[in-house]
């Protein structure tokens, strides 16, 4: 225990709120299309999301050691850096959970965690290759894969039940969403609850607290599981209105497609380590079910957003993550403190924002589209 500093405390603390936020800007993969067909109401939705969130945390642990021995150089890196790319990260999932945009979180971390090492450590700190072989590789492959599937999935869904009774084949398909949604919960843990373990890992390495190459501990296992649950139960409901209707009227059938495409190209990637954003897997599959329904209208406006918004996450948090570790690396414990102090500020003045025109299980079906107000709405009967 004598190489838990305050800074390495602080760093765990950090990376478990990164968790959290983690959690709920990432409930919108699993349940979204869950909660636009009706096939689960929504806090039942996020509170199966969240168990599940949990359980799928112990069931690998290739992502984690991706993160802790593969990326970054672990014998160049120091608790503030990965604090300093924790903040970018944190800062990125809140701003892009603000709008609605379904933007990757692991991306973010990425992003932020390689902007503060490059800075913190010179650019021989980050290993590229493993970048591109592991992430960059993943990012671009596993969504159209997801989306195929998907699509053909889709196809035969509707080829088979044409024949069908409307009513009992959407039933049917309901049913088995239930099941389909969560697998992609277990999933989801699987893969995003052990990136948080990675981030701990790697700072207990570079603190002394654990020899290179370790995995992670049953603590930081249970931990980071309970954050990421925790986060998902609370429900990013801004970003599941996105999803779930954003791109595409989902209707049962393209759910289960979806759903089951997802945790298939999920789970296979997390267990050969690959550490893939799940948001851009379960968009490229809700995107290619909506193309595998006939005459089904699908929001190109909203798909190119989202696209958008993935090409600019990791380059974005790494900025963030750079000049947080540079303020860290000039400015020692006062630096820390500055960067922990404005990242603070920021998140909470993103939360007062949010609240300005609030979505939440009670109208997240309402609209498709996540509206953003600089200023209170004006009360019903007085002049704009």
């Amino acid at each position: 225990m004598d190489h838990i500093t305050f800074l390495v405390a602080v760093v765990i603390v950090t990376a478990l709120a990164f968790d959290f936020t983690n959690g709920f800007h990432d409930t919108a993969n699993a349940m979204a299309t869950s909660i636009a067909t009706g096939a689960l109401k929504p806090k039942t939705a996020v509170l199966i999301s969240g168990v599940l969130n949990i359980v799928g945390a112990f069931l690998s642990t290739e992502v984690a050691k991706t993160i802790s021995g593969g990326i970054v150089d672990d014998t160049l890196v120091s608790p503030g850096m990965i604090f300093a790319g924790l903040v970018g990260a944190i800062l990125w999932n809140l701003l892009t959970w603000l709008v609605g945009l379904p933007s990757s979180s692991s991306h973010a971390l990425f992003g932020g965690l390689i902007g503060a090492v490059w800075v913190g450590a010179g650019a021989h700190g980050v290993h590229f290759d493993k970048v591109v072989e592991k992430i960059l590789i993943p990012a671009l492959a596993s969504p159209l894969v997801a989306g195929i599937a998907a699509l053909i999935a889709t196809y035969l869904a509707y080829k088979l039940t044409a024949r069908g009774r409307k009513q009992s084949v959407t039933k049917g398909f309901r049913l088995g969403q239930i099941a389909s949604a969560s697998l992609v919960s277990l999933a989801h843990g699987t893969n995003d609850a052990q990136k948080t373990m990675g981030v701990i890992t790697l700072t207990l390495i570079s603190a002394g607290a654990l020899g290179h190459d370790a995995g992670p501990p049953v603590w930081v296992i249970a931990s980071a599981g309970l954050a990421i649950g925790l986060g998902t139960y609370l429900g990013g409901w801004r970003i599941i209105r996105t999803m779930g209707k954003g791109l595409t009227e989902i209707q049962s059938p393209q759910g289960f497609a979806a759903e089951t495409a997802s945790t298939t190209v999920i789970l296979t990637s997390a267990h050969l380590g690959f550490a893939l954003s799940t948001t851009q897997v379960a968009s490229g599959s809700i995107l290619g079910a909506g193309l595998g329904r006939r005459l089904a209208e699908v929001r190109w406006g909203v798909a190119g957003r989202m696209v958008v918004g993935w090409l600019i996450t990791l380059p974005s948090a790494a900025l963030v993550g750079g000049v947080s570790a540079s303020a860290v690396k000039h400015g020692g414990n006062f630096g820390t403190v500055v960067v922990a102090l404005i990242g603070a500020a920021v998140a909470a003045g993103i939360v007062l924002l949010s609240r300005r025109n609030p979505v939440h299980a009670n109208n997240v079906n309402d609209h498709h589209e996540v509206a953003v107000r600089t200023a209170p709405p004006t009360p019903v009967g007085t002049a704009a």
